[in-house]
């Protein structure tokens, strides 16, 4: 099990919040971090300019679609950004504590 970073964003803090409680509740992710951005994007012939939340989940590979899953079930987009990156160095203690955190045993 390799640690990823898993990036989505949310239209408010409330949606990212439920949906970061939710992925570390389910132990499908170490940990989120939650940051305020500003996205400039093309939607439906338009470009948009929104306030949104974005979400670092950092988690396994293994455990990449079941995270996907548990934002595509919590989240209000109709096309919600889901990415991951490897990490192609980490600190060894930290990537254990990813992988320990990240094993998909939790509540359901």
């Amino acid at each position: 099990m390799k640690p990823i970073a898993i990036f989505t964003t949310a239209g408010s803090a409330d949606e990212a919040r439920r949906i970061a409680r939710t992925i570390v509740e389910r132990q499908l992710a170490a940990c989120v971090q939650i940051t305020e951005i500003e996205s400039f994007y093309r939607w439906k012939g338009a470009v948009q300019n929104e306030t949104e939340w974005r979400l670092l989940i950092k988690s396994t590979d293994a455990q990449y679609a079941a995270v996907e899953a548990a934002i595509r079930e919590l989240h209000s987009y109709e096309l919600p950004a889901i990415y991951s990156v490897a990490f192609d160095q980490a600190y060894a203690p930290c990537a254990e504590w990813i992988r320990e955190e990240s094993s998909g045993a939790g509540v359901r």
